[in-house]
This record gives C-alpha cells, sequence and structure tokens, in this order.
C-alpha cells in the first residue's frame, strides 16, 4: 500500500477555499481550540482526551446540528443530523497523543489505529448498510514531535 501525503490546502476541496471566512466563527473556533489545547494531559487516557475531542466539535461547528457521540465500540462518529439515531457520516478514531505504538506514521500506517478504524468502517457499511459515510478520522489530538509546533491530524 503506497500512502500519499497531502497538505491541507492541496487536500482541502477547492470549493471550500472560496469560501469568505466569518471572523466571529473563527474567533469562536481559536477560543474553543486553545481550550482543547490547555485541557490536554499526556497522561491522561485515550477516553479522556476523546471526551476533549467531542466537547470541542460540540462546541464549534457540529453541535447544534449533528449528534457527536460514541456508538457501540466505536470511539466517536459525527451523525448527518442531531437525532442520535441518524446515519453516521464520519467516524473518527482517537489515540491517546503519548500512544505512538498504534498511531499511523508515514513510514507504518498498517498499525491498530488503522485497523481499528477500517474495522468500524465495515461494521458501518456492511452490517448497518450506511453508504454515506464520508469522512474516516484517526487522531491523537496533536504532536508536540514536529520541530516544536502543533502538528494536527
Amino acid at each position: 500500500m503506497e500512502l500519499n501525503l497531502f497538505k491541507p490546502r492541496i487536500a482541502l476541496n477547492e470549493a471550500y477555499l472560496k469560501v469568505k471566512p466569518n471572523r466571529p466563527e473563527i474567533e469562536l473556533f481559536k477560543k474553543k481550540l486553545m481550550k482543547l489545547m490547555v485541557n490536554i494531559d499526556e497522561y491522561e487516557s485515550e477516553q479522556f482526551h476523546k471526551n476533549l475531542e467531542s466537547d470541542f466539535l460540540k462546541n464549534t461547528y457540529y453541535g447544534a446540528s449533528h449528534s457527536i457521540n460514541i456508538k457501540v465500540r466505536q470511539d466517536l462518529v459525527i451523525r448527518k443530523s442531531s437525532n442520535a439515531s441518524s446515519t453516521v457520516g464520519v467516524i473518527i478514531k482517537a489515540k491517546s497523543p503519548v500512544n505512538k505504538e498504534e498511531m499511523l506514521r508515514p513510514d507504518q500506517i498498517n498499525n491498530k489505529a488503522f485497523q481499528e478504524l477500517v474495522l468500524y468502517y465495515m461494521r458501518e457499511r456492511i452490517t448497518h448498510k450506511n453508504l454515506e459515510i464520508k469522512y474516516l478520522i484517526v487522531t491523537k489530538t496533536y504532536d508536540k514531535t514536529t520541530h516544536g509546533h502543533l502538528h494536527f491530524q
């Protein structure tokens, strides 16, 4: 399997590049992002960080119009509407910031985080007949090893 890495500007759908940013939304996003970053504790569990990420998503763009929660054993899902039984559109696999062994790396993507994400996707697609999944995300919230800068995944 070949891994292709893209910078965000290349990976982002061009339609989003044409949208003029809304200053109050940007300020809210920055405020909530800072709160997320301040609350990260490398010695806490995966569950702790998953809750931080869920709160961040709920308090920025998705909380009013999408249900964000766990689904069975999946870490986090974002549903297509605010109804908790609506179709899953996004599956998120969260890992602790210090869990480097199980996290994807550019030189090694076939690891536990990737395998779990594929399992969640296949369950959703085959068992639940969900053809509306748009995104699969693996995250460890941040990576401080990138030359002193925060690197979001």
